[in-house]
């Protein structure tokens, strides 16, 4: 009673009161204390429900959960197997034992623990005479249905994606891994959200540290609200002026699953589909899910395409302002006087004639995100259509610059990781820039700075460009070539993994000495008779 008045008190004093500050104030045994102060707690909130009801002859019981988050048949049936109790037990400990058909139960003893279970969606039980409740796990929140990623579409594949229910998530990823060692941690950020996030890893195979790091950080976090994961990257990245992304967002069970077999943490927020992924490096931006399912000479030669388009995409205009404008030499004759005739009506430089188209094709593929599904891609198609044959007809921009940006735009698209991409088209400007101020030499400069800055970089202690640099020459198997499955024995170790085996070595040296993975016990003559 003197941790509600003490509560009360401050109540009075502040506008109110966070869930960490209500850990502070302990349940007492006074049902009628209880009650009062919740319904205080909980004035004016329409969707909280307080329930009172006698134990069958014996103590008075309460019950409290939030309309729409708990399944209110299940709370009914806990209410009617307490009510027709017989003996009246007060005792909370030995009802739980005999008497309520709960699987999921947790104690409680202060208002803070048992508030933000119940806006959870759990529903809360006290008994009077007991100083603490219990939540039962009566959850029945609203959500959508697994269906294929829209972000990560895949040819061979799962066909499955996460969704916004953080216990649907967490069992994705569990039907991947089915093993004791997945650990999945549950942590509370938000002072006003209180959202649950899960950091899932794998025990003995993941850096202790770099788990105990990731953690640390999160907990660290000290914000109102976590809406989406892209708070909780934001917030606990290494370099937050990088123009390059530090994690990894997925949206695929089988992605998080393969990387928390090679040694990474995941990180689950409530309330979206995108999983962190930490840490990453630089050539996860040409990796696909799918490179590991098809066969290992294709997912290589699509990874030096990606390689080839990343480069396009970065300094194709760049290398087209410098040239046009500097290097008029290095174009061969008949193509120069092409480019020479597609500008003559070309009232600006090359440089302000580039960043018209790029910035018109950048609006238009936003709009065609923002857009309703149905019509944003006639939009987007029919715009740069439109608008780029306008353009040119009116002598704004040339034929040749409308290539040029088209091209950038398709090679762009060809890199898995959505991130990867965003920053490509952000460093793309400074670049053009350059290029109109130095020619070629502008480029290299600009490359050069880059380089610098990736090489500099960490995420969450690991070097952006690993394995590379610092070159671990048995990691490079799985970089842009991708080595068959039976020579990649081991996990990257620079990821400084506790353990380091990926692959039976029986297995996998026989496949790498070319011979056959087993022996077939069926003649020839007896597959004839079959």
């Amino acid at each position: 009673m003197e941790g509600v008045n003490q509560a009360n008190d401050r109540r009075r004093g502040q506008a109110r009161l966070s869930i960490d500050e209500l850990k502070k104030v302990p349940l007492t045994g006074s049902i009628d204390d209880n009650r009062a102060y919740l319904e205080q707690l909980l004035s004016e909130c329409s969707d909280a429900v307080i329930r009172e009801f006698r134990i069958q002859s014996g103590p008075r019981a309460l019950v409290v959960y939030i309309d729409g988050l708990a399944k209110t048949e299940a709370v009914d049936r806990t209410m009617q197997a307490l009510m027709i109790l017989e003996g009246g037990e007060s005792d909370l400990e030995r009802l739980i034992m005999t008497t309520l058909p709960v699987s999921q139960l947790n104690p409680t003893y202060n208002f803070g623990d048992l508030l933000a279970n119940v806006l959870s969606g759990d529903t809360g039980l006290l008994v009077d005479g007991n100083a603490s409740a219990m939540t039962m796990g009566y959850r029945d929140s609203e959500h959508r249905s697994v269906s294929e990623p829209e972000t990560e579409s895949v040819i061979r594949g799962p066909r499955e994606g996460f969704t916004e229910n953080l216990r649907t998530n967490t069992s994705m990823i569990r039907r991947k891994i089915r093993s004791p060692n997945l650990k999945m941690k549950p942590l509370i950020v938000g002072r006003e959200t209180n959202t649950n996030i899960v950091v899932s890893y794998m025990d003995g195979i993941a850096d202790p540290e770099l788990v105990r790091e990731v953690i640390t950080r999160i907990e660290s976090i000290r914000i109102d609200g976590v809406l989406e994961t892209g708070y909780i990257e934001e917030l606990i990245q290494d370099n937050g002026y990088s123009p390059f992304s530090q994690a990894q967002y997925t949206e695929r069970p089988d992605t998080v699953a393969a990387s928390l077999l090679e040694g990474r943490v995941a990180i689950l927020v409530d309330g979206t589909p995108f999983v962190l992924l930490v840490p990453i490096v630089f050539w996860q931006w040409f990796q696909a899910s799918e490179d590991y399912y098809e066969r290992f000479m294709i997912g290589t030669l699509l990874r030096i395409l990606r390689l080839i388009f990343f480069v396009v995409a970065l300094t194709t205009p760049a290398i087209y302002i410098a040239v046009t404008t500097y290097h008029q030499e290095m174009i061969p004759t008949n193509l120069l006087l092409s480019i020479a005739t597609s500008r003559e009506p070309i009232p600006f430089p090359a440089v302000v004639e580039a960043m018209i188209m790029e910035v018109a094709f950048e609006a238009l593929r936003e709009a065609g995100i923002r857009l309703p599904r149905t019509v944003g891609q006639a939009v987007s198609i029919l715009g740069a259509l439109v608008v780029g044959q306008a353009a040119v007809q009116a002598g704004i921009v040339s034929a040749a610059m409308v290539i040029v940006v088209s091209l950038t735009g398709i090679a762009s698209f060809t890199l898995p990781r959505f991130n990867g991409a965003i920053s490509i088209r952000m460093l793309r400007f400074p670049l053009m820039i350059l290029a109109a101020a130095f020619g070629l030499m502008g480029i290299v400069i600009g490359g050069l700075l880059i380089l610098g800055h990736m090489a500099k970089l960490r995420s969450f202690g690991i070097p952006f460009l690993s394995p590379v640099s610092p070159l671990h020459v048995k990691d490079l198997k799985d970089v842009i070539y991708r080595a068959p499955w039976w020579n990649m024995r081991d996990r990257p170790r620079f990821l400084r993994g506790g353990d380091k085996r990926r692959f039976g070595r029986k297995v996998s040296d026989r496949m790498g000495k070319g011979k056959k993975p087993f022996r077939t016990t069926v003649k020839q003559g007896e597959r004839d008779e079959n």
